[in-house]
């Protein structure tokens, strides 16, 4: 029998000022004014009817995403943790992080957020010149995204991540360099910094900027965004994302390590694994607001609900924890699948003459060139 491993919560805020062009999350434009306290009703009711699944688990970790949850108010967001935390045990020590979108954040809410549980915050800053923030379509300028990470440090919080782009529309490798400096001189305890991608059935799909750097150039951004973020004391855990000593996410952690997670409201994702059969079960919940508010507390909540085969196991796997360089430990990937370190290392041995890894009787460790190239490890395990 599979022992369950840590669980988490995500919770989903649809909602947005204006959808960003090349943003593929499930977010919608904010188009009349927000029923709150409606949105905080139907997760209670969506959570409850996910209870059974976890009854007694802790919550290590808590992730409020989106669209953009900073349009709901600090009082809003007191009454939602309440209520969870009357339902659901948590780890005296829980992470809980909410994204926050400067562009549409009143500062005055920090505090409250603070007083509400909301113990970290992630601030989707994008980038800290002008010109390119028009272009990628935010609703922020600079000076907004400075004043609102020192409104967070100025009312407590010590731990907060930053996201950061490179490989916008026009970039030069100087503008990146600049870019991430005045980053890190914000004091983020933790730093995503990813390439800018194009995404399927998003506006820059349809009308892609004719400036972006070429591969070759932005494989130089990485590896100067390594460079910078290590030598300020960023250590480098997952492909995009780099910690102070401490300050990983614990919530990121807990997925790359193929943790188990709830997923309340539109269209969040949830695995857990049933302590009583030992299945895997995947969910997938209504994605738009007004059917995932229409059945929020009833079986058709969910749009999927599936449980995970063997193979797809092994696979979803190594999809998580390839992105951290943390080893795969044969007794961590056994106990959190069911499966035996046989079947993993019977698909992987072939691969082993490449040089992406080592492996033996307790685990396997990417080399550096390994982790730059875990889409190619991947790609071999379907095949």
């Amino acid at each position: 029998m599979l022992i369950p491993p840590p669980l988490s919560l995500y919770i989903h805020f649809p909602w947005c000022v204006k959808k960003c062009p090349y943003c593929d999350f499930n977010s919608h434009e904010l188009k009349r004014e927000l029923d709150q306290a409606n949105y905080v009703d139907a997760l209670l009711a969506d959570l409850e009817q996910d209870l059974p699944s976890v009854w007694g688990r802790p919550i290590s970790s808590v992730f409020m995403g989106g669209g953009t949850p900073s349009l709901f108010s600090a009082p809003s967001m007191q009454n939602m943790m309440n209520r969870v935390r009357a339902v659901l045990p948590f780890q005296p020590d829980a992470e809980v992080t909410m994204e926050v979108n400067p562009g549409s954040q009143e500062f005055d809410d920090l505090a409250g957020y603070l007083q509400a549980g909301i113990n970290r915050l992630s601030f989707g800053i994008q980038s800290l010149k002008d010109e390119n923030l028009v272009r990628l379509g935010r609703i922020h300028n600079s000076e907004q995204a400075i004043k609102a990470v020192q409104k967070a440090k100025t009312v407590g919080y010590d731990n907060f991540n930053v996201d950061m782009m490179f490989g916008l529309p026009g970039q030069s490798m100087a503008a990146a360099k600049e870019d991430l400096l005045r980053l890190i001189d914000m004091g983020s305890t933790h730093i995503s910094y990813y390439q800018l991608t194009i995404e399927a059935n998003t506006l820059f799909a349809v009308k892609t900027p004719e400036d972006l750097p070429d591969v070759e150039m932005l494989h130089d951004m990485f590896a100067q965004g390594q460079e910078i973020l290590s030598a300020h004391g960023f250590e480098q855990y997952e492909v995009s994302a780099y910690a102070k000593p401490s300050r990983q996410s614990q919530h990121n952690m807990n997925y790359w390590r193929f943790g188990d997670y709830l997923g309340i409201g539109a269209g969040a994702h949830a695995k857990v694994t049933m302590g009583h059969s030992g299945e895997i079960i995947r969910t997938v919940k209504q994605k738009h607001p007004n059917l995932y508010l229409q059945h929020a507390g009833t079986p058709q909540r969910l749009m999927s609900n599936e449980v995970v085969d063997d193979s797809t196991l092994l696979f979803e796997f190594f999809l998580n924890h390839l992105r951290i360089k943390q080893a795969v430990q044969w007794s961590h990937f056994e106990s959190c699948t069911g499966l035996r370190k046989d079947m993993a290392i019977e698909k992987l041995k072939p691969l082993a003459q490449h040089g992406w890894f080592t492996m033996d009787d307790s685990g396997l460790t990417l080399s550096e060139y390994g982790f730059l190239l875990s889409d190619e490890i991947l790609q071999q395990l379907i095949d």
